[in-house]
């Protein structure tokens, strides 16, 4: 699949199949999320991948959008290192790019994905610091529920004129 195509098409998918994803096909995902642009080249990410099915139903109890990892085959968690990029602000966006990549690598993989954010709501950080064991200096931002899609949304024109400015507003 061409990128544009990738872009383009790729939907969140919250219904999947009961079928495991290859151990192959998440390393492509991650090496994606690796080629990600980060600020400064600091390249802080950790990624968590989750399949332990126990720990998905014990942090699934928590608040939140948490509810959510028990769908899929597995979850691929996005955490940055404060002590490789300092700025917080830079670890959300260095984490966003890198959910995107990972992203559009699991629909051109013909997998389906759901991109859900957690680092600006603290009740479900800490539900998800202690079952992972994350280190202080280790900072979670979002998580990614990945596998074979039950459902397949149709794509929509996004593009919005409106919210288009040449030169200036």
């Amino acid at each position: 699949m061409d990128t544009l195509t990738a872009i383009r098409t790729r939907r969140s998918v919250r219904r999947f199949e009961d079928q495991p994803v290859e151990q192959e096909t998440i390393r492509t995902i991650l090496e994606a999320g690796f080629c990600a642009p980060t600020a400064r080249n600091l390249r802080p990410w950790h990624f968590i991948v989750l399949r332990d099915m126990e720990v998905r139903r014990e942090l699934s109890k928590a608040a939140g959008n948490l509810s959510r990892l028990v769908d899929g085959d597995c979850v691929i968690f996005v955490c940055g290192d404060r002590e490789v990029q300092e700025r917080e602000e830079f670890i959300l966006e260095d984490g966003a790019a890198a959910v995107q990549n990972m992203l559009l690598a699991a629909h051109a993989s013909g997998l389906g994905a759901v991109w859900c954010g957690i680092r600006t709501e603290k009740d479900l950080h800490e539900a998800v610091r202690r079952p992972l064991q994350l280190p202080p200096n280790i900072l979670p931002v979002a998580f990614i529920v990945l596998g074979h899609p039950s459902e397949h949304p149709e794509p929509k024109n996004r593009y919005d004129e409106s919210k288009v400015h040449w030169d200036r507003w």
